[in-house]
This record gives structure tokens, C-alpha cells and sequence, in this order.
């Protein structure tokens, strides 16, 4: 059985919100192109800040909020990390940081 795994590839366009403290702010969707006979739906996100953010996700705005909101629903993103996710695709984001402001950048895509 051969196994091989792929380089990550954009498969939308690279959105960024600045998470903060207490309170998340309006998420931002991102996107999935053409994903026609693939298994698109996984995301490369960047937090290039110093803090530590909690990233929320949902399918609508409210929802991302909701899960940012609170440590049990949330992602914790460490300072200065890339990560490769799979969810849901056309997912919303969002996020609340430990202190300070954060910008964390997200693009759609697939692979690793």
C-alpha cells in the first residue's frame, strides 16, 4: 500500500482578523475554491503574534464567537505557530487572545 502525503496548496484567498481580549471580535469566513474530486476542507493558520490566541470556529459568525469565547470550545494557537486543521469548509474564525492583540491568518486549502 503506498502512502504519500501532499504539500499544502491554497485553495482560497488568505484572510486575518486581530484577536483581543475579553471579547472576540466579528469573525471572518474563509473560503474554499473549487474543491471538485478533492478532499479540500482543511486550513494553514498562522498567529504571528507573542501571545497565545483561542481560536474559535463555527459555521456562521456567532457560532466561531460562542466557541472562542470559552477554553473548552476553542483552539489554543501558541505564540508564533502555523498549524494545518481540518473542518468544515467555508468555516468562520475568529479568536480571543491571552492578552494583547494578536493578527492570526488564515488560508483554505489542502494537504499538509
Amino acid at each position: 500500500m503506498s502512502t504519500f502525503v501532499l504539500p499544502f496548496a491554497p485553495l482560497g484567498a488568505t484572510v486575518s482578523f486581530t484577536a483581543a481580549t475579553p471579547t472576540p471580535p466579528t469573525a471572518v469566513q474563509a473560503p474554499i475554491g473549487d474543491t471538485s474530486g478533492t478532499s479540500a476542507g482543511q486550513y494553514r493558520i498562522v498567529n504571528d503574534s507573542t501571545v497565545t490566541v483561542f481560536l474559535g470556529v463555527g459555521a456562521t459568525s456567532a457560532a466561531a464567537i460562542a466557541n472562542a469565547s470559552a477554553v473548552a470550545t476553542s483552539i489554543p494557537l501558541l505564540a508564533g505557530t502555523c498549524e494545518v486543521l481540518r473542518l468544515g469548509p467555508n468555516a468562520f474564525f475568529t479568536g480571543k487572545s491571552a492578552s494583547d492583540t494578536a493578527v492570526v491568518y488564515v488560508t483554505p486549502g489542502q494537504g499538509i
